[in-house]
């Protein structure tokens, strides 16, 4: 079968040329010099890349094209698995920006220019907003639980009714803060800054139901002396001025936030 399908000419006896008939035959001197060109180099550069377009043409548009709806997806959802947005706002300039009611969970802030911007509603549980600058910023009713806020500018910032629960503000400055109905319970801050906060506190969240001041530990005879938990030896008053317990000695009353 594989005889009889075969080609005449690769069943034809070999043919002798003449001497004559070789010389007729000879490849021209020209296409001699060509086949020891630089033809052979471009082929090799040509093959590789040919390859290399096969292999993404076959292999590489689906899972491009598959990566790229999933980033879609976890952008329009705000972030992985929808638990987050994990936007980019380092060093940005937001001055006086308006972004109300919006989702920026666990979006970087780092060192962001804030002032008198309006992010009022927005939550922000989990961002990072180290060093950032706020001043007169409206944060009210705003989620900023579980926020790193520490050497944070929010002087004169609006902080009507927003949940501050277990946020770290060490070293941050709000003087001059609206804290009204603002909910910072097991937040960690600055002694002296609690008692600043202290003095004009008042309100309860609307959110959590917590009274503001409770929140804050004023004027509470059994709140730990340890007013800055990061640093304790640096912020709690000396032993004598404690009970055994660590709590501030009633007797004394210098521990209680006036």
């Amino acid at each position: 079968m594989a005889l009889a399908s075969a080609s005449p000419l690769a069943t034809a006896a070999p043919r002798t040329l003449s001497p004559s008939s070789a010389r007729r035959h000879a490849w021209p001197p020209s296409t001699l010099i060509v086949c020891g060109s630089s033809e052979p180099k471009k082929w090799r550069a040509v093959v590789p890349t040919a390859l290399a377009a096969a292999i993404v043409s076959f292999g590489g548009i689906g899972p491009m094209t598959a990566m790229a709806d999933l980033n879609k997806y976890e952008a329009d959802v705000r972030g992985e698995f929808g638990i987050g947005s994990a936007a980019q706002f380092g060093s940005a300039d937001l001055k006086k920006a308006v972004h109300v009611n919006e989702n920026f969970r666990r979006a970087n802030f780092t060192a962001a220019d804030m002032r008198e911007s309006d992010f009022s509603g927005s939550t922000f549980n989990g961002a990072y907003l180290e060093k950032a600058v706020a001043y007169k910023a409206n944060f009210s009713g705003a989620d900023l639980s579980d926020t790193l806020m520490d050497r944070m500018v929010l002087n004169e910032a609006n902080l009507t009714n927003a949940v501050l629960v277990r946020s770290v503000l060490t070293r941050s400055d709000l003087g001059g803060a609206i804290i009204e109905g603002a909910d910072f319970s097991d937040a960690v801050l600055d002694l002296p800054q609690k008692q600043a906060l202290c003095k004009y506190a008042g309100g309860t969240n609307p959110i959590t139901g917590v009274n503001t001041r409770k929140s804050l530990g004023c004027g509470n005879s059994r709140r730990s002396a340890y007013g800055s938990p990061s640093s304790p030896l640096l912020s709690a008053p000396p032993p004598k001025l404690l009970d055994r317990d660590g709590f501030c000695d009633e007797s004394t009353g210098l521990c209680d936030a006036k």
